[in-house]
């Protein structure tokens, strides 16, 4: 290697470069040939690298391919485990094709032959640092971006909401095992999906079940999967849902509704970060962000013997309770612009706003079914709206009515409450069903069948009263 001498340069920053050799000669030659205009680190190996990137800026690392302890493959690839966005130059001599593109491969800006012309290492090392800096904007970028899409589908100004996404904030970036309670509505798997694009598994799957929509008998196929021949039907082999959401985030929704037997397995694998495949016997690793739901109170089903304690606590490292609509009024407006945004082209007409008359129903209103409900009225409100404005006339009946009983006169003598009582009982008795009905379809996603089985109903008798009130399953899902 041929000794160059310095150029005179008075910048004011000098970017770092770490030197990682394990031969002190060359070493020091690199040393004196980039210190004028750089800040120079060394590093005889990689693990004494590691622990230079791990506390001192950095902004190019120059190593060496074959060393002891740690090569430079492995440092490039611990680097990319770390998630540290820094250029790496590859040094060596033993330069063959298929070093390189393993190289290249494994995320090395340039590769460079022993004996190094030094002409040729610093116009690489620009090139790298240009690459370094575009790669930081992009980093940033990219974090800006994973904000957006964590909370862009979450509207709200409710104080105790915006706690919670702050909440959210704090526990993405950990593996923490998050357990989120609220109805059916509420937006769980948006806080859910916030959960995982906020963390460092972004990049990776996020894949959900609803434990309370899949048959029981083949939920643990669906979660586990299974080898072929492990039952009748299984001519081939499935990976499930575990295997899915390996080095990403799983979603278990409704974990209230998982089998008492599924339960054992479920927290030997989130316990172990390992399961076995139906009919299989070779356990498979995994590495997964475990994230749940519910709409029920799991202390209740614990009580009752349907849920197990030990599995509860280990769901239960962080908690969040999302707040029903009905305790957050002040969110209904600003939900209703973005609902009539997010709809104008399908629904096919620009409907801008909504009449004081119209807001006040809507907004005294109980909203069992919480955010999703309101989204599914202003859709219908839009069809049935004539001009840019949703009116009255063009909610739905149930919901005027409700409030309507709610704020209209009161009784004063005991002849007028049941004058009253009589006029209204027919009413009141359809608007109670009418709510029971899509109260049970919202939790069991529209299965006619669950839908049954949960409320003591035939099947018959849910399609009947299906039919009574205009409703569609399909619009449950």
């Amino acid at each position: 290697m041929q000794q160059k001498k310095s150029k005179n340069i008075s910048d004011s920053f000098k970017p770092t470069i770490l030197i990682v050799e394990d031969e002190e000669k060359t070493r020091r030659i690199l040393k004196i040939n980039l210190q004028e205009k750089y800040q120079v680190l060394q590093a005889q190996n990689g693990l004494e690298a590691l622990s230079f990137l791990q506390h001192e800026p950095v902004h190019l690392v120059l190593t060496d391919l074959r060393m002891p302890t740690m090569s430079g493959l492995e440092l490039l690839r611990k680097m990319q485990e770390l998630n540290l966005h820094i250029p790496v130059i590859i040094v060596t001599a033993y330069g063959t094709v298929e070093n390189a593109v393993e190289a290249m491969k494994e995320g090395a800006y340039d590769y460079i032959l022993k004996p190094i012309k030094i002409d040729e290492l610093e116009m690489a090392i620009e090139k790298s640092l240009n690459y370094g800096t575009l790669l930081n904007e992009n980093f940033f970028l990219k974090e800006q971006l994973k904000q957006y899409e964590g909370f862009r589908d979450i509207i709200t100004i409710d104080p105790d909401m915006r706690k919670l996404m702050d909440l959210v904030k704090q526990v993405a970036p950990t593996r923490a095992t998050v357990l989120i309670e609220g109805e059916s509505g509420t937006g769980k798997e948006l806080f859910a999906r916030a959960i995982h694009y906020l963390s460092p598994r972004a990049e990776n799957p996020f894949v959900e079940i609803n434990c309370g929509a899949i048959p029981h008998e083949l939920l643990e196929s669906e979660l586990f999967g299974h080898e072929k021949g492990a039952f009748t039907g299984a001519v081939a082999l499935k990976k499930g849902k575990f295997e899915m959401a390996n080095r990403g985030s799983l979603f278990l929704d409704e974990i209230g509704e998982l089998p008492k037997e599924l339960q054992v397995k479920l927290l030997r694998a989130l316990e172990e970060q390992r399961f076995t495949r139906v009919g299989g016997v070779q356990p498979i690793q995994t590495d997964i962000r475990f994230i749940a739901a519910t709409n029920r109170n799991l202390r209740d089903e614990i009580k009752a013997g349907t849920f197990r304690e030990d599995l509860y606590y280990r769901l239960k490292v962080v908690y969040i309770r999302i707040p029903p609509l009905r305790e957050r009024p002040e969110d209904i407006p600003l939900l209703i612009q973005h609902f009539l945004k997010k709809h104008e082209k399908t629904i096919g007409k620009q409907i801008t706003r909504v009449t004081p008359e119209a807001l006040e129903i809507l907004q005294n209103y109980e909203w069992f079914g919480n955010v999703r409900e309101l989204e599914n009225v202003i859709m219908q409100a839009m069809i049935f709206a004539s001009g840019d404005a949703i009116t009255p006339d063009v909610l739905p009946r149930e919901i005027v009515h409700s409030v309507e009983i709610i704020s209209n006169w009161i009784p004063q003598t005991k002849e007028e409450l049941q004058k009253e009582k009589r006029l209204r009982y027919h009413e009141i008795d359809s608007e109670l069903e009418y709510a029971f009905l899509k109260n049970i379809l919202q939790k069991t996603r529209g299965n006619v069948s669950e839908s049954a089985r949960q409320t003591g109903y035939d099947r018959r008798q849910i399609q009947n009263l299906l039919k009574k009130y205009h409703l569609n399953p399909g619009n449950f899902k």
